[in-house]
């Protein structure tokens, strides 16, 4: 197998190559990229977080300044940044008390629509897993044909096999889709021994978790790294953290790939045999 930033060079004529799939992660809204990001592609991988919530580079995109405006988005962000998770939630609670009683209510509608455009958007075939912001229920009703949803699963690409482990694990940050420890553990235990890992977090690795611009380590899975170590894949692919110190390392036999925030780059990660 052999990897390249998509945009390095332009694909190869279908029959004068292998398998080509292109991995993409932390969608966040980008449609537009994403209709794009097959090309030239024998498929492609999603790995989560196709919702965007609050956008960290420009406050203004997403639900949360639709709903409680740019000013607001400025001051949760400028609180998260400093780790005064308290204080935000705080913030949060009073800005949510004015919607009234359907909170859930109003964030599923706003997500909705944001799945309707980015599962239209997916092209076929499409293998993805869920990121911790993500709404699961809701990905089975937007998942078209020609779009398999794997978690804690493993499918065939090119005759290699991938295992796909989606979700996030518990914070301050308290997103949609975070999960305790060890349900965590059993995902990546049912996924067993693969070619390729896809999960959306990283192995828990100080370079590999620690976000240059957010100023802070995510949280990674000492599962995962201890699978990593055990059952030796031959890539394990992740994304999650948006600006990491270290994009890529190789752990043992295994060649660890952050494949990029595709919400900014809107460039896939390559991978070809």
């Amino acid at each position: 197998m052999a990897s390249t930033p998509s945009g390095n060079r332009p694909a190869s004529p279908r029959g004068a190559r292998g398998t080509r799939i292109h991995v993409i992660s932390d969608v966040h809204g980008n449609a537009e990229a994403l209709a794009r990001a097959g090309e030239g592609a024998d498929a492609l991988i999603c790995l989560g977080d196709l919702v965007l919530f609050l956008d960290y580079a420009d406050h203004s995109r997403g639900i949360f300044p639709d709903l409680f405006g740019e000013e607001n988005a400025d001051r949760i962000v400028e609180l998260r940044t400093a780790r005064r998770f308290e204080e935000a939630r705080e913030l949060g609670a009073r800005l949510w008390a004015g919607i009234g009683a359907d909170r859930a209510g109003a964030i599923e509608k706003a997500v909705r629509k944001q799945y309707a455009e980015m599962f239209a958007a997916f092209p076929t075939p499409t293998y993805a897993t869920y990121g911790n912001v993500d709404m699961p229920p809701l990905w089975r009703e937007y998942a078209r044909p020609g779009t398999t949803v794997l978690d804690g699963e493993r499918v065939e690409i090119g005759g290699r096999v991938f295992g796909f482990v989606g979700g996030g694990l518990k914070t301050p940050m308290r997103t949609p889709y975070e999960i305790d420890d060890e349900e965590y553990a059993a995902k990546i235990e049912a996924v067993g021994e693969v070619d390729v890992l896809c999960t959306h977090i990283p192995p828990e690795v100080p370079e590999l978790v620690y976000d240059t611009v957010a100023r802070r380590f995510e949280r990674g899975s000492r599962a995962l790294l201890a699978a990593i170590h055990r059952t030796r894949p031959r890539y394990s692919l992740f994304g999650h953290v948006h600006q990491p110190l270290v994009r890529r390392m190789r752990i043992g036999a295994t060649e660890c790939v952050n494949v990029g925030h595709f919400a900014g780059s809107g460039t896939p990660w390559a991978l070809e045999w």
